[in-house]
């Protein structure tokens, strides 16, 4: 069994550097990359890769967190990534899901993209702002 904590940091190490073959070795063949909140999926590694290459701007992955567990059931294991993208000065945060197949490369991703807001009024004396 590989370790999918180092997979999946290859994984963004692979994605910033712009090095698609090695990004796409980590990934099952039938691999299934979902957007929730656009409700795209993605299926197969060919396409997934492709949609990674012509994604706009000259955007950069800096991992924050990493939370990877042993597998349950069907998968090898399970990970979850806090990342931080920046595309020129805009900076978004991203949170990860990943499984990993029983070769130990990446079978599926869910990628939830939360948009900032602002806190709602009255709770300022108890909040810290940064």
């Amino acid at each position: 069994m590989t370790d999918l904590r180092k997979t999946v940091e290859s994984y963004w190490a692979t994605a910033d550097a712009r090095d698609w073959a090695a990004f796409a070795d980590m990934l099952a063949e039938d691999v299934v990359y979902t957007l929730p909140q656009t409700r795209e999926v993605i299926r197969g590694r060919e396409r997934f890769v492709q949609f990674n290459r012509e994604y706009p701007g000259d955007w950069h992955v800096r991992i924050e967190r990493v939370v990877a567990e042993p597998g349950q059931a069907a998968t090898v294991g399970q990970a979850v990534t806090w990342i931080l993208v920046t595309v020129g000065l805009e900076e978004m945060h991203a949170i990860t899901f990943f499984t990993a197949d029983e070769s130990g490369r990446i079978a599926s991703i869910t990628d939830f993209w939360p948009e900032p807001y602002e806190p709602p009024p009255g709770r300022e004396h108890l909040v810290e702002r940064y």
